[in-house]
């Protein structure tokens, strides 16, 4: 279960997070972030799955939380609902740590959300699934600024 990308953009399409745990040229990045949002950003909420095949050999797991699409793409094969549940996981510690996190939040401290990204994701794995871990991690972190 290896992600390729981590993405997130608001409804106009501005990325506002990206981490990339494959290689890709920079107009490669610029395409690929383009083609997620044209992909997600016109799908029902209500009426369509949280999963769309991508390219030929993966597929998004987005979710959308107020403005914004978190996406995760991933290998056909991998299993969808751990990394939506992952996904999910991810907004549940920004809002933990930035208390009811915002889209402001990514922008200006974008540094500690890197952070937090890399806390849970690791070379694109699953790293951890404990919220309280992670917290205190960032606590520590934040004491040595």
């Amino acid at each position: 279960m290896v992600l390729s990308f981590i993405l997130i953009q608001n409804r106009q399409g501005k990325t506002r997070l990206a981490k990339w745990y494959a290689p890709y040229s920079d107009e490669e990045k610029v395409k690929l972030k383009g083609e997620v949002h044209r992909l997600i950003a016109p799908r029902d909420q209500k009426h369509q799955s949280n999963f769309v095949e991508f390219r030929n050999m993966s597929k998004i797991v987005y979710r959308r939380y107020a403005g914004l699409f978190f996406c995760a793409c991933v290998d056909t094969n991998d299993n969808e609902l751990a990394y939506l549940e992952a996904v999910h996981f991810f907004v549940e510690v920004l809002d933990a740590f930035f208390g009811n996190v915002c889209e402001l939040d990514l922008v200006f401290n974008f540094y500690k959300v890197y952070a937090i990204l890399d806390e849970v994701f690791l070379a694109g794995e699953i790293e951890e699934t404990s919220k309280q871990v992670v917290l205190t991690r960032l606590a520590h972190l934040d004491k040595l600024e």
